[in-house]
């Protein structure tokens, strides 16, 4: 079991980290077959099935060793440690084989878990935050909507109070590996009369509760990760309410937070890398042109970029300080980032990337895939908005709704 607390010698630490990695997973071997690019996978729903129950072994055996959740508090089932203990625990796995995560966890045990040990009761935080941590159960985000994308405060999906329950109509979109959650993050509208940040509420939602369908998104890249959510006179009851009445754009805030903050660090693998396009660019003889020497430079560069960003963020998180907007920034270079590696590797294959076998077609997957991580936890409009204003000081766009009750906007 690691050492909680901010006290804790970080080589010390590592050299733990690896002795516990060693005796738990095999190394990496050589395997055969093509490389795996995607951005979102293309899965069946047994294989899906499959590469969870992979993953949760995985991540109850690193939860149990403690460290499951490096940077949370103790006080809500955390290690206790700086951010940089989590990047640093990121690159000693990654000389390992350890089973391949997915968005389900990703949103399970950073998104949803952290979010409810924030705001919710003591007795929320009993019941969930250590099994969504230790992926006993998992967890879905139901925010986006298909008339509230990036004006996720226009939603209109609405919790009604009847007694010690609420009743929930209405639809939510892109919520990945909804069909395998076992709860959702849901937020509704809950006073239609006050302004749109105002009236929303959070909600915990069993996804098999009476009332909800669940459809499969089909991707350009071939994968159902994605799903529309609709719910039908679905009764939750308050005790599964995260958060004060009113006080969900708060809930939203901190998660989405929590998301860019993930979806910028470098901790993750998300398709190819700047070194697949090094390699790519080698193989096929192509690596001493000039041209394309100045864009793999222009790539290279771009890549170190968000790596800096992403650890400006993380020394920030282990000083104490929220990632705020720098989060913001951190999303934005690591989808223009994705979505340049991905055109370069293609603009190098040419009419090959077509092709439905080997590395050709892997990059044609991280390609297809790169646009929607552009819109997953917020546009790139909505960052630089974000950058805009709270880092630049730029003044805020005009906003005609402002103060103006939900009930009385125009949603045509």
């Amino acid at each position: 079991m690691t050492a909680s607390g901010s006290n804790v010698d970080l080589a010390t630490w590592r050299v733990e980290v690896r002795r516990w990695l060693a005796a738990t997973v095999a190394t990496p071997v050589a395997t055969d077959g093509p490389p795996d690019f995607a951005v979102f996978r293309n899965l069946s729903d047994a294989d899906e099935h499959t590469l969870l129950e992979n993953v949760r072994a995985y991540r109850r055996a690193r939860h149990d060793a403690g460290y499951g959740a490096l940077t949370l508090p103790v006080e809500q089932g955390g290690a206790g440690l700086p951010a940089l203990f989590a990047t640093a625990f990121a690159e000693e796995e990654r000389a390992y084989a350890v089973p391949p995560s997915t968005e389900l966890i990703s949103v399970t045990t950073g998104l949803v878990g952290p979010a409810v040990a924030m705001f919710g009761t003591a007795a929320q935080r009993e019941r969930f935050v250590g099994p969504m941590l230790r992926t006993d159960l998992l967890a879905c985000q139901l925010f986006s909507e298909p008339g509230a994308g990036s004006d996720l405060a226009a939603l209109a999906c609405r919790a009604v109070a009847d007694g010690e329950n609420w009743v929930v109509d209405g639809q939510k979109v892109w919520s990945s590996g909804a069909r395998f959650a076992d709860y959702g993050l849901l937020l509704a509208r809950t006073d239609p009369d006050a302004p749109k940040h105002a009236g929303i509420t959070a909600f915990l939602v069993p996804m098999d509760a009476p009332g909800i369908e669940i459809r499969p998104i089909r991707q350009m890249s071939g994968g159902t990760s994605f799903n529309e959510v609709f719910l039908t006179g679905v009764r939750v009851g308050d005790g599964l309410r995260v958060g004060a009445v009113g006080n969900g754009w708060r809930v939203a805030n901190a998660t989405l937070s929590f998301e860019r903050t993930a979806s910028g660090s470098v901790t993750r693998r998300k398709g190819g890398t700047f070194d697949d396009v090094l390699e790519l660019a080698r193989s096929l003889g192509r690596a001493g042109d000039p041209v394309v020497r100045q864009e793999l430079a222009d790539l290279y560069i771009r890549t170190v970029l968000r790596a800096a960003t992403a650890g400006r963020v993380a020394r920030a998180a282990a000083a104490g300080a929220s990632p705020g907007p720098a989060a913001s920034v951190g999303k934005l270079v690591a989808s223009d980032v994705l979505t340049r590696t991905g055109e370069l590797a293609v603009d190098l294959l040419g009419s090959r990337a077509a092709a439905d076998s080997g590395a050709e077609f892997a990059w044609t997957q991280h390609l297809l895939g790169a646009p929607g991580y552009r819109l997953a936890g917020g546009t790139d409009q909505i960052q630089r908005n974000i950058i805009g204003e709270r880092v630049l000081g730029l003044p805020a766009e005009p906003r005609v709704d402002k103060d103006v009750p939900w009930s009385a906007l125009s949603r045509s």
